[in-house]
């Protein structure tokens, strides 16, 4: 039986069982819930999750999701490729810094000047433990380009470090 990866972003109010709502969904289409992310941001539940189900079985299943548009829920659904997956080698990427604009700009530009590839972004703002000023974080895992030498990178990331007056280290995990 061949099966079809979808990728669902979901936007709702936030407030309980959304999640449920959508397992049923799912499972009641023979899915499966591969992976996922999500969160609560000003006041929103937001999330992305990657299902799998029969291809027979995916036009009830986007059905099904769309239904949920009555009750609040915003699902978009993409089919996924499967064949694309990154390849190279992962790293991490841990920034903090006191807050100002432009940090994930500046992060980002230079990721892509060396075509790494984002795979997972998590930010937030907080206060700092002594000042109480607001200080940024941001974890990012990334997959360098094969080819890519991880001193350039590293020498990237100590520039743009100097640039935004913050501490980023860079992680080999692969």
């Amino acid at each position: 039986m061949s099966t079809v990866s979808l990728v669902l972003t979901v936007i709702a109010d936030d407030r309980p069982g959304l999640v449920r709502r959508i397992a049923d969904v799912v499972a009641a289409h023979d899915g499966n819930w591969i992976e996922s992310s999500m969160a609560r941001l000003a006041g929103e539940f937001a999330g992305i999750v990657r299902v799998e189900a029969p291809d027979a079985r995916v036009a009830a299943l986007e059905s099904g999701l769309a239904a949920l548009a009555g009750d609040g829920l915003n699902i978009t659904v993409k089919r996924g490729e499967t064949d694309r997956e990154s390849h190279g080698q992962a790293a991490r990427i841990a920034v903090m810094c006191q807050d100002h604009s432009g940090i994930v700009q500046a992060l980002s530009a230079a990721l892509a000047e060396h075509s790494v590839s984002i795979t997972n972004l998590s930010t937030e703002i907080y206060a700092g433990s002594m000042s109480g000023e607001r200080m940024f974080r941001a974890e990012l895992d990334v997959v360098l380009p094969v080819d890519l030498e991880t001193d350039a990178l590293s020498q990237a990331l100590e520039d743009l470090a100097g640039d935004l007056m913050a501490e980023i280290d860079f992680t080999d995990i692969g």
